[in-house]
């Protein structure tokens, strides 16, 4: 098992270390950082500094070096647009973007389990073909249309919701929040949910399969021979094997919503990390695009880390087979 867990984490390390690469290549061969962040008038000294500074007299792969040396210590270089520093541009960002993916992951947690365990229970009742009716439309509307439709409803006309912005927000240990304040959680209510519509589907339907495949196999069988109550059989037996699976699911939405969160807070205007993705795209500024790309497959593979190293917690018999 410790051996599985040290293969992960340099497989993890190795494509982390790709996709750096690709990022420092975008920023290596697109733009011209000198023209962008040096005024008309600079001079040659000035010109000189910068080349110093952002290692462009040095050999491609000593750049490379230099640009994972930076990274490790946090120096993310400087953006085109605004010439400040990527770093602070993506921790500045960063809170609000967590805060909405830890809440639509928190709505997708406690509404699509209930209703998947649901509908793997009881797959002909009234309520679970009503789930699954539901689901369909939370499949084939896009983000923006639900987006859309719930400012429409419960801001336009309701009037209960705020349509844009994060709200009031306080500073903890330099980071904004608006979780501590009221309407901090009113502003992100729609913005969650808008998020959450799409992941609910997954795993609704992910788990109703599950259920219904292993309420048919053959231990689950035995243990109805034994006399065993249904409750123990699906509660006990038979959710254990789903959950491997669903796990799996929401780990990898959890990746999705941060990566692809762009559409959700441009409609909500959320002042995220997708709403300075996007506005680094309209004005070509390169590190904050590759950044952000370093970011978001960083995320990806350290949350597929951690579900898989979870697995033996959630199943013992996994552990056992590791070992």
């Amino acid at each position: 098992m410790i051996l599985h867990a040290v293969e992960r984490v340099l497989q993890t390390i190795l494509v982390l270390l790709v996709i750096s690469f690709v990022a420092f290549m975008l920023i290596a061969t697109l733009g011209d950082p000198l023209g962008v962040l040096l005024p008309p008038d600079a001079t040659m000294a000035e010109r000189n500094a910068l080349i110093a500074r952002l290692s462009l007299d040095q050999p491609l792969m000593q750049r490379f070096l230099s640009f994972l040396g930076g990274i490790v210590q946090g120096d993310f270089g400087l953006s085109y647009r605004t010439q400040e520093e990527v770093g602070g541009m993506i921790l500045e960002r960063l809170p609000a973007t967590a805060e909405l993916a830890i809440a639509s992951l928190v709505i997708t947690i406690l509404i699509a389990i209930p209703a998947g365990i649901l509908c793997g229970v009881r797959p002909k009742a009234l309520v679970s073909r009503v789930i699954m009716f539901v689901s369909i439309a939370g499949i084939t509307l896009p983000n923006f249309v639900v987006g859309i439709l719930l400012i429409a409803v419960f801001s336009v006309q309701l009037g209960w919701l705020p349509s844009f912005g994060r709200g009031q927000t306080v500073s903890i240990g330099g980071l904004e929040t608006g979780l501590l304040t009221w309407s901090g959680w009113r502003a992100i209510i729609l913005p969650a949910i808008t998020l959450a519509a799409f992941q609910m589907t997954f795993v609704i339907r992910m788990l109703r399969t599950q259920l219904m495949e292993v309420g048919q196999s053959e231990h689950i069988r035995f243990a109805r021979a034994r006399g065993l109550s249904e409750a123990r059989i699906w509660f006990v037996y038979a959710i254990r094997n789903a959950l491997l699976p669903t796990v799996t699911m929401l780990g990898l939405q959890l990746g999705n919503i941060i990566a692809f969160s762009v559409v959700t807070e441009s409609v909500f205007a959320w002042p995220g990390l997708g709403s300075l993705f996007l506005q680094s795209v309209q004005a070509a500024d390169i590190p904050v695009i590759a950044i952000y790309l370093i970011f978001v497959g960083a995320v990806y593979m350290l949350i597929n880390l951690a579900v898989e190293l979870s697995y033996p917690l959630i199943d013992p018999r996994l552990k056992r087979r590791g070992a």
